[in-house]
């Protein structure tokens, strides 16, 4: 049998972080790996200390399930990577994750698979809509600020050579790029001192 490693995770907000603290070493954690929340969820240099030094048949201990993972995928991720390493999780106050025991495995592979079908349900109505959107006539992406009603004013004020481009695009509320992009420019525009 291996050994118990616990992680906690406190901030600011915990009411009581001690309370974490104490529970793991009631449960007779060999060590216990402390990362304090700085607000940078990337930053949890313990929780990299923690994983390199949990070994096959270990188990990690945490006081709750959310100190894991940020959301539902980042904990089955995790609990996944570290039953394919041997390494068991359990968390001592919600009890929701107990991978020590069979009833434990069963609960996490029910949640795994939810998780699962919730990721491809929302794939398939993003493909739904994306299909329904398409048969209307609409492609996705942002609205063109240039409409054809837009378009045609532009190139009218471009034709009659009275206007500079930055003016066009102006009355258009469009940046002379977008202008350009629109309209059919005289690649050789008449030397009549008009310009």
């Amino acid at each position: 049998m291996g050994d118990k490693i616990g992680y906690a995770r406190v901030s600011t907000a915990d009411q009581n972080p001690r309370a974490q603290l104490d529970a793991l070493a009631g449960e007779g954690c060999l060590k216990v790996y402390t990362d304090h929340a700085s607000g940078t969820k990337a930053d949890r240099p313990q929780w990299q200390a923690c994983l390199a030094d949990l070994r096959p048949t270990d188990t990690l201990v945490v006081w709750k399930i959310d100190r894991l993972g940020r959301n539902l995928k980042d904990l089955i991720d995790i609990v996944t990577t570290l039953d394919q390493r041997r390494v068991s999780v359990r968390s001592l106050t919600d009890g929701i994750i107990d991978t020590t025991t069979a009833h434990g495995k069963l609960v996490f592979g029910m949640f795994a698979l939810m998780a699962e079908y919730e990721a491809a349900l929302i794939a398939e109505r993003t493909a739904a809509g994306l299909a329904a959107a398409r048969a209307r006539g609409r492609v996705g992406g942002r609205t063109p600020k240039m409409t054809p009603t837009l378009v045609d004013k532009a190139q009218r004020m471009y034709d009659s050579r009275s206007f500079t481009m930055a003016e066009i695009a102006a009355s258009c509320s469009v940046a002379p790029m977008t202008v350009y992009r629109h309209i059919r420019v005289d690649p050789h525009p008449a030397s009549d001192g008009q310009g």
